[in-house]
């Protein structure tokens, strides 16, 4: 029992060596003798672990206390480069303010005019980057502007040259605004493509280029507007190109190309086939129904006149001709010589009644178009406006024009179907006059035919 204490203990012993760092290599004692010594060797490594784990927590210690005395100089030292800007910067600031009253008393009434030039330099850049004569003198403004920023800046003066420099602009862009000058420049097309092409600018006002075409100046950039405005403008605008001496129309804008307002409402302007179009199908079913009135009355009026002719030929003629409603009326009382008075009477109102729908054939087609007409404008219009009020409610009515432009467009369909009924309603007067002439004269005709036969019955 005494040995396998030994031993227990000797291991128990030797773990608790090798938790504590000890260096000595965990043995069996063999004895009791063996065991202190093992005892006395850790122990000893232990304090010798110790004291080197304390030489280093002094040595840190020291190196501590060494950064923080060098921190605590380097701030020190921060502070008082500090202080030293401080005191010059107010000292530069004293000096700037010194200098600026000074540069103030020097300039005396020179500040004003430098005010006023500066005011003048930027006003003309401004204007320079509207200008159409900017198409022919680019980069104007770049000089002005430089000039402006050197003069705010309040270290530099303008010299002599660049104030007459400012001048000489002033008076070239107010000479430039009363000249009808060609000259070559890069315009753009509608498909975007550059190209270079003489142009003719009329002062400060439009641009255009020898064929007549409208240019817009925008961003230092000829672009050819890809809407012409319509009518004699581009042909004027392309006589004056040609033309070397001698006055010539010209279309105008007088707002300018800061606006443009006159030439944009008339290239805006839809054409009348544009307008047309806006009436959509029920606008397309007007001007067909229209055609067709306007043919069919043509047609009538045609026929009527031929008819006419003949029945003015009968009138001439005591032989009946068959060619002709009066001839055909007349044939029967040659026919029948020898009938009652009675029984002809109402064998030519027969014929009369027999001719008459020949004759006033298409009239009541004529009235019937004429009233339709604006009932199928009408009804046009209030689709359009149906539309137009979704798309409000849809999109809002934040932009008056869009709104506009659909009541306008529902509206054509309006003034489609008054074209059509006026000149319908006056065709079918002219052609209404016509067949009720030759209808008056078979009138007239067979009345005379009855009072001839009954006197001549009488007389027998």
């Amino acid at each position: 029992m005494s040995v396998k204490f030994v031993k227990c203990a000797a291991i128990m012993l030797c773990s608790l060596l090798s938790l504590s760092g000890g260096k000595v290599l965990a043995q069996e004692a063999k004895s009791l003798d063996e065991l202190l010594q093992y005892v006395k060797q850790g122990q000893a490594a232990a304090a010798r672990e110790n004291r080197e784990r304390e030489q280093r927590f002094a040595n840190d210690k020291a190196n501590q206390a060494a950064e923080l005395q060098r921190a605590e100089e380097e701030r020190a030292r921060q502070e008082a480069l500090s202080t030293e800007l401080e005191n010059t910067f107010e000292q530069n600031e004293i000096e700037i303010a010194n200098k600026q009253e000074l540069l103030k008393d020097k300039l005396g009434a020179l500040t004003e005019l430098f005010g006023h030039l500066t005011s003048a330099a930027g006003d003309l850049a401004s204007n320079f980057e509207v200008s159409l004569a900017s198409a022919q003198y680019p980069d104007r403004e770049v000089f002005l502007r430089d000039l402006v920023s050197k003069m705010s800046n309040s270290d530099e003066l303008p010299s002599i040259e660049e104030i007459e420099q400012v001048w000489f602009e002033l008076m070239r862009e107010i000479r430039e605004t009363g000249m009808v000058t060609t000259f070559s420049a890069n315009v753009s097309s509608p498909g975007g493509e550059r190209a270079e092409r003489p142009v003719m600018r009329v002062g400060a006002f439009n641009i255009v280029d020898t064929n007549g075409s409208y240019l817009s100046y925008e961003n230092g950039t000829l672009r050819e507007l890809p809407r012409q405005p319509a009518g004699p403008y581009t042909g004027w605008a392309a006589d004056l190109a040609a033309a070397t001496t001698g006055l010539h129309p010209f279309g105008v804008d007088p707002t300018g190309p800061t606006g443009g307002s006159f030439l944009a409402a008339i290239i805006d302007t839809p054409s009348l086939v544009e307008r047309w179009h806006q009436g959509g199908y029920v606008g397309y079913a007007i001007t067909a129904v229209g055609i067709f009135a306007f043919l069919l009355a043509i047609y009538r009026m045609i026929v009527l006149t031929g008819v006419g002719s003949k029945v003015n030929a009968q009138l001439k003629s005591d032989k009946a001709n068959e060619n002709n409603p009066l001839g055909r009326v007349m044939k029967i009382h040659e026919d029948n010589p020898t009938m009652d008075t009675e029984t002809l009477e109402l064998k030519l109102s027969e014929g009369v009644l027999k001719e008459t729908p020949r004759l006033e054939s298409g009239l009541t087609l004529l009235k019937i178009i004429a009233a339709v007409a604006p009932l199928m404008g009408l009804l046009g219009t209030v689709t359009g406006m149906i539309i137009t009020f979704q798309a409000i409610t849809i999109f809002g009515a934040g932009d008056p024009k869009t709104m506009a432009g659909g009541i306008s467009s529902a509206l054509v369909t309006t003034v489609l179907g008054l074209l059509v009924a006026i000149p319908t309603v006056l065709l079918h007067t002219i052609v209404n006059g016509r067949a009720q002439r030759i209808i008056h004269i078979l009138d007239e005709q067979t009345a005379g035919i009855i009072a001839e036969h009954t006197e001549a019955n009488l007389r027998s």
